[in-house]
């Protein structure tokens, strides 16, 4: 399919052929949110820890005696009833990482891509190269093309100065390509695309 082509001042530079097999498959929710509930999960740290029974440091004394005191015959007070007493099946320190096959996460990148494509929410430039690295010019350009909440991938490296204007403005995310995933495709309403960006995704994709 072709699509045009625009320049950071919003003026035509010309078309580009996208590939169906990338930017034309069907979408597909479930495989979207297969795809961002494994890339949060990786993100967990997974440090989450409360103490269990053995680690508590409490007498071991039996708290009453076993008969005549009216009491419920309770042992120790390191367990779970009491104040300060160990948390029963408590979190661990764990790994929240799961597995993805690789086809399976190369199809959800090519289906956050189409689902853009299909929804009017894709932007192809000509280039991203910036001449100053002042947000206020940011802002103007982006004003420019009617972006307020985007990520824009870049082709193999991301512009310095681009990348010192944009860090400012918000719900503006700048990657180079080999950054690209679908959490962050998907959490941006508008995907800004270089033309090096498309080579190179059809490139990683293929």
């Amino acid at each position: 399919m072709k699509t045009k082509v625009i320049t950071l001042d919003n003026k035509a530079a010309g078309d580009i052929a996208l590939d169906d097999t990338i930017f034309g498959v069907d979408i597909r929710k479930d495989l979207i949110s297969r795809m961002v509930n494994y890339q949060l999960a990786k993100r967990r740290t997974g440090n989450h820890k409360v103490k269990v029974r053995h680690e508590i440091r409490t007498t071991g004394a039996k708290m009453v005696r076993q008969k005549g005191s009216g009491g419920a015959r309770h042992g120790d007070k390191g367990v779970s009833q009491f104040r300060g007493g160990g948390r029963a099946f408590g979190p661990v320190v764990r790994d929240h990482a799961h597995k993805l096959p690789k086809k399976v996460r190369a199809l959800a990148l090519k289906t956050a891509l189409s689902a853009k494509q299909a929804s009017g929410k894709l932007i192809i430039l000509d280039d991203a190269v910036v001449k100053s690295p002042k947000t206020s010019d940011m802002i103007s350009t982006l004003s420019k093309l009617g972006l307020s909440n985007a990520l824009i991938v870049s082709g193999v490296e991301v512009d310095g100065n681009l990348a010192l204007a944009a860090r400012n403005v918000p719900n503006i995310d700048v990657l180079p390509t080999q950054g690209a995933n679908v959490y962050d495709i998907m959490r941006r309403d508008t995907l800004v695309l270089t033309k090096a960006a498309v080579e190179g995704l059809e490139a990683r994709l293929k």
